[in-house]
């Protein structure tokens, strides 16, 4: 770390004359200061959780644990249970998403904002409410079984895959836009020159080009699956996945060093579906052309009737399981009763609303100090020789691959066994902590991103007229970087308002956060409260979007800005 700063320090030919001793000290804080808290609040409880996984009873190290795993016979089946239900869900959300994906960016069809807003909705909320509206449809007491005398069973392998594609799709579809927004129309005209079909368009060009978009949704789609906690408490049933396996060990039997070993085998298929995701993500990027001509959408009345008819299907479900959610926290008794009331909303179990004002303060100090940190790790990049930068830059997105249970799990290990940061545990900073540190890395491309928009030409200018680094930031590097910070800040507070696996094992008897109290509400049979409270969360978490687009819409240009 030493050998860091010393090479920052030097690093950067603006550091000369009277701002020598100054930029040193901001060099070196805007390195050491983010590193050295990725490394105390993620790489430090990750090495816990290994260690942890491989001490027996009588404090020696060794593989037992993991022996005993593999042949129990439960831990086996929700591990293969985990694997066929992500795979599955990888596949449908895979076939779904790029049908959705076509019919947004390649047909003239109309109804676009229908499906967009769809989209959304389940990137508001945590991924449990998928689970309590396919319950409200489909449970004994849903709609399908009053209405129509049909008795189907949403718990279980069924309903989970139908929760967890209804979770990934929009995470699936943004990327294969992405992909295809990056074809190049004179390749189909080219084509269409030399007598292609419109299917062999279709298959040698649409498909191939796309190709690492579509291994880097489904990839995420698998991710996502694997280390869902959310639905797999509400509607998984009898059907045990390792995400729930990981808390029975933990809160249900106290066997946090099997615990652990259930977390690295989680981390394992995670860790492989991260590293292809973003290999893929790099191939497609490296594939674009940046004079590419955009492919404009085209009308054909078969195709467009076929996927608009898909789309809108797709999208009303989603439509369906949120409002169905949204509604029946105003209904007297569901589905008896159908009197609109406010009674559910007088919630007095669970802490009432305390814990969602809880998580209100806990995501702004995880948004907070997010913001700041990233921004800094990210500033700071350019002031490191290329190899250690490479390697600062691994550490910074290492924790997308790590699932949020896992990392929960660790802090309690790591910040609840004694010592002096066990002062941190019971805080809302170390939850806010566990948060940010979940969602770093995709924080951290963010800024990245937005930093390659900094003119190189301007900071050069700050140079020349004797600016420091203070000068060069503040003047040069932040005005073109707010919209970015401001996008992150809001992107670590919403994840953070709906995150429920990353902070399951953190609450404490005095501080719980709302997805955990929507889960507790649901366990105890008092769903239309658990609807209502998911009604609330929701409906902050919007509100956060819709300031963040009206923020972004009122901070000018930094042309204009200067």
């Amino acid at each position: 770390m030493s050998h860091i700063a010393s090479h920052a320090a030097k690093k950067g030919g603006f550091i000369s004359g009277p701002h020598l001793s100054l930029d040193k000290v901001l060099v070196v804080a805007s390195i050491l200061i983010p590193l050295v808290c990725l490394l105390l609040f993620f790489g430090y409880p990750l090495y816990i959780v290994l260690i942890r996984s491989l001490t027996l009873p009588d404090g020696t190290l060794g593989l037992v644990n993991y022996a005993q795993v593999f042949s129990n016979a439960t831990l086996v089946s929700a591990t293969l249970n985990s694997l066929v239900l992500s795979a599955m869900t990888m596949l449908i959300s895979l076939l779904l998403g790029f049908a959705i994906a076509y019919r947004l960016e390649r047909t003239s069809a109309k109804g676009r904002a229908f499906v967009t807003v769809a989209l959304a909705l389940p990137l508001l909320a945590p991924s449990l409410v998928q689970g309590l509206g396919l319950i409200f449809i489909f449970g004994r007491n849903g709609l399908i079984n009053q209405w129509f005398g049909i008795s189907i069973n949403p718990y279980g392998f069924y309903g989970l895959l139908m929760a967890n594609i209804l979770y990934a799709l929009p995470q699936v579809v943004l990327i294969i836009q992405a992909a295809l927004r990056q074809s190049d129309a004179r390749l189909y005209e080219a084509a269409g020159v030399m007598g292609a079909t419109n299917w062999e368009k279709f298959r040698d060009i649409t498909l191939p080009n796309a190709k690492f978009g579509l291994i880097s949704a489904g990839f995420v789609a698998f991710t996502v699956t694997i280390t869902d906690f959310g639905n797999a408490a509400v509607i998984g049933g009898d059907f045990r996945v390792l995400a729930t396996e990981i808390y029975n060990q933990v809160a249900g039997q106290m066997n946090f060093s099997m615990g652990a070993v259930v977390g690295i085998l989680l981390l394992i298929p995670t860790v492989v579906a991260v590293g292809v995701e973003r290999f893929a993500a790099r191939k497609q990027s490296a594939s674009a052309s940046e004079s590419a001509i955009p492919v404009q959408p085209d009308t054909n009345t078969w195709r467009d009737v076929l996927l608009g008819a898909l789309t809108h299907s797709c999208s009303a479900m989603i439509y369906l399981v949120i409002g169905v959610t949204v509604f029946a926290s105003f209904v007297d008794l569901w589905p008896y009763r159908m009197e609109l009331t406010l009674r559910h909303y007088n919630i007095s179990m669970a802490g009432g609303y305390t814990p969602l004002w809880m998580s209100l303060w806990i995501s702004l100090l995880a948004a907070s100090l997010g913001v700041v940190l990233i921004f800094l790790m990210a500033v700071s990049m350019k002031k490191l020789p290329a190899q250690i930068g490479r390697i600062v830059n691994f550490i910074a997105i290492m924790p997308v691959g790590v699932p949020g249970l896992v990392l929960g799990l660790a802090y309690i290990l790591a910040f609840n066994t004694g010592g002096p940061l066990t002062l941190l545990y019971g805080t809302p900073l170390l939850i806010g902590l566990c948060n940010l540190y979940h969602y770093h890395s995709q924080g951290f491309l963010t800024m990245m991103t937005g930093l390659r928009g900094v003119p190189v030409s301007l900071e050069d200018t700050c140079t020349c007229f004797g600016g420091g680094m203070k000068e060069t930031l503040r003047d040069a590097v932040f005005p073109f970087m707010l919209t970015t910070c401001i996008a992150v800040f809001f992107f670590l507070f919403m994840r953070s308002m709906v995150s429920l696996s990353a902070v399951i094992f953190l609450i404490t008897p005095s501080i719980n956060v709302a997805p955990v109290a929507i889960m507790q509400l649901s366990d105890a049979g008092r769903i239309s409260e658990a609807a209502a409270f998911s009604t609330c969360l929701m409906l902050l978490v919007v509100t956060a979007m819709l300031l963040l687009r009206w923020l972004i819409k009122k901070v000018p240009s930094p042309d204009k800005r200067s």
